[in-house]
């Protein structure tokens, strides 16, 4: 009896899971971790788990392993800042999170540093940390890369179900499984098999192996020879199923300034974040990231000046955009207009004195719904289109276009966007049952060709990993699915203003109101009292100094300084509400010494 499409998928997806037991061909333990200076061994306990904790080890990996095909697999319990250091004095620094936890090397011989904290990406504590992983592996970029293409393929058929291609994807997967010289000594496998896994299947588990041995270089070499045979197949197939709509990809991390974490934490959240976001620049010539607030970039300039810098040069080579043209992502609903008018004047300031240049895009992906009052601000500033995700989330009424003219209170109009990622909005995957919904949802599709696509680990930041830079040059020789490429929000926007030119777009005309999180509206309303105390006490100093001394007076200061305290707790889960106590012990502290100083002047 023939199996069904159904069953052979699920065949393949077994089978495929079985390779990535194979990924590393030998591993070695690094031993001699301190922590804090104190010795600490595998899965041991931290000793504390409270404040900023620092691991620190020295590597030596063999010399008979490739160093292009070494990696370091790090789990020490929580999420750090982790910096390696060569003898030569050349460093490297990564985000260490869940999402990221395997790094290349650029010597043998090398010393781990970190910084880490005992919570996970939403800011949830680690009440058990351990240092769980900490070893060398020689990759098997063969098994590697074969087993990322069939997983792909697997999403792919899952998605596409019902497509005529999906038959001809699992006939290309199994053909490239047959093939393969695999071995067939189970207690090899089982070695490479977590052992909580194999309990519940093994009668009796054989003696573990730390570090079993790998594939023979011949049956590595049918690895690759699958593989190849494989991407050739797809392409073939490709020319018979055409890739169908065009998304336009960017690297992205969300990161809340403030929300389940003090803004403490977040300062150690963008370290990390931008630093892995480098990382990826330096070995893609492809990878695009973008990153909005002008607060971050600020913080930056203090907590970390050369990673600024090096930033800056990404940003001249055109790789990492600056985007948004604010201070930060702010809730637009109770702050006055002054306040928002002043969210754009430091924002494109601070841009255009750091990084040369304004942004003509205003990205507010997560904020609570918008003033009508914004599209007229925006122009004035400079900003010319307009991006968020949240009016997917309304609950009843839906935003009736995804591409259309936003047009504002005066009649001024931004150009909008906003794209329908069923899997996790804003904070997107680059694989198959990513892309085919996102570009089935686009309603605009009639009108302009391309759908904006966010990718990456966000909220808690994190970004992008190694995987999705890989999975992406792998999708473009697949049939069916849309055509996925990196690029920048601001090239989106330049081809879809001249669609524009060229087509009648809907108009949505004032607020755009949000369905949903009402409440915070009402909630914390000593924060929101403090902030419009804070808003009249500096717009009264600046007033009744600039009257002074246009009657003689000396020229008043400047309050920019207290100005941008006011406009960094007008960030979305801030001002609104939706943030720990934490949050709001330090904002009521910082809004209260806005008030003092705008009354001594």
């Amino acid at each position: 009896m023939s199996l069904t499409i159904a069953q052979r998928l699920d065949r393949l997806k077994v089978r495929t899971a079985e390779l990535a037991y194979w990924r590393d061909r030998q591993s070695l333990a690094i031993d001699g971790w301190t922590f804090d200076g104190e010795p600490i061994a595998h899965h041991q306990d931290w000793p504390r788990r409270n404040g900023t904790v620092r691991f620190a080890a020295k590597a030596k990996a063999p010399q008979d392993w490739p160093l292009e095909q070494i990696r370091l697999q790090l789990d020490l319990g929580g999420e750090s800042l982790l910096t390696l250091r060569y003898p030569d004095g050349e460093k490297e620094t990564f985000g260490l999170d869940p999402h990221h936890q395997e790094f290349p090397i650029k010597g043998r011989d090398f010393q781990i540093a970190t910084e880490s904290v005992a919570r996970f990406p939403f800011g949830e504590p680690n009440r058990a940390p351990k240092l769980n992983r900490a070893r060398l592996i020689w990759l098997d970029e063969a098994v590697h890369r074969l087993h990322l293409l069939l997983q792909q393929i697997g999403e792919a058929a899952d998605i596409l179900d019902g497509h005529e291609v999906v038959p001809h994807l699992i006939d290309a997967g199994e053909r490239a499984l047959r093939s393969l010289d695999w071995p067939s000594d189970t207690s090899a496998y089982i070695s490479r098999t977590s052992e909580a896994a194999m309990q519940q299947k093994i009668w009796e588990l054989p003696e573990l192996q730390d570090s079993p041995a790998g594939l023979s270089e011949a049956q590595s070499a049918s690895a690759t020879a699958a593989y190849d045979r494989l991407l050739a197949q797809l392409k073939e197939l490709q020319k018979r199923f055409p890739q169908n709509g065009e998304l336009l990809l960017t690297g992205h991390a969300h990161i809340d300034l403030a929300w389940l974490w003090p803004y403490g934490e977040t300062r150690r959240k963008m370290r990390r974040t931008f630093n892995t976001a480098l990382s990826l620049m330096e070995r893609s010539d492809d990878f695009r990231f973008n990153q909005s607030t002008a607060q971050y970039y600020a913080q930056i300039e203090e907590d970390d000046p050369e990673l600024l810098e090096r930033i800056k040069k990404k940003v001249a080579e055109g790789k990492w955009e600056t985007v948004g043209g604010m201070w930060v992502e702010p809730d637009t609903n109770m702050p006055t207009g002054e306040s928002l008018v002043r969210q754009v004047l430091y924002g494109q300031r601070y841009f255009e004195k750091h990084f040369g240049l304004r942004h003509s895009v205003c990205w507010l992906p997560d904020c609570f719904g918008f003033s009508g009052a914004l599209p007229q601000i925006l122009r004035l500033g400079g900003i010319d289109s307009f991006f968020t995700i949240k009016v997917n989330w309304s609950e009843s009424n839906r935003i009736p276009s995804d591409l259309f003219w936003w047009k504002g209170l005066d009649g001024s109009k931004v150009l909008t966007h906003t794209f329908d990622n069923p899997m996790e909005g804003y904070n997107g995957f680059v694989q198959p049952d990513c892309f085919v919904p996102t570009w089935k949802n686009f309603r605009g599709k009639t009108q302009h060709d391309t759908s904006l696509l966010a990718v990456g680990y966000g909220d808690g930041g994190g970004g992008v990993t190694p995987e999705m830079v890989e999975r992406e040059a792998q999708l473009r020789d697949f049939p069916a699915i849309p055509k996925a490429r990196w690029g920048t929000v601001r090239e989106y926007y330049e081809k879809a203003h001249r669609t524009a030119e060229e087509k009648e777009l809907p108009v949505w005309d004032g607020e755009i109101y949000l369905e949903l999180h009402r409440a915070t509206l009402t909630t914390q309303s000593g924060v929101k009292r403090r902030h419009r105390q804070a808003e009249r006490a500096l717009i009264t100093a600046e007033t009744i100094a600039s009257l002074a001394h246009l009657l003689g007076a000396v020229k008043p200061k400047s309050l920019e300084a207290d100005w941008r305290v006011v406009l960094k707790n007008e960030f979305h889960d801030i001002l609104p509400g939706s943030s720990i106590r934490e949050v709001y012990a330090d904002a009521e502290r910082e809004l209260d010494g806005v008030i003092d100083n705008a009354k001594a002047e």
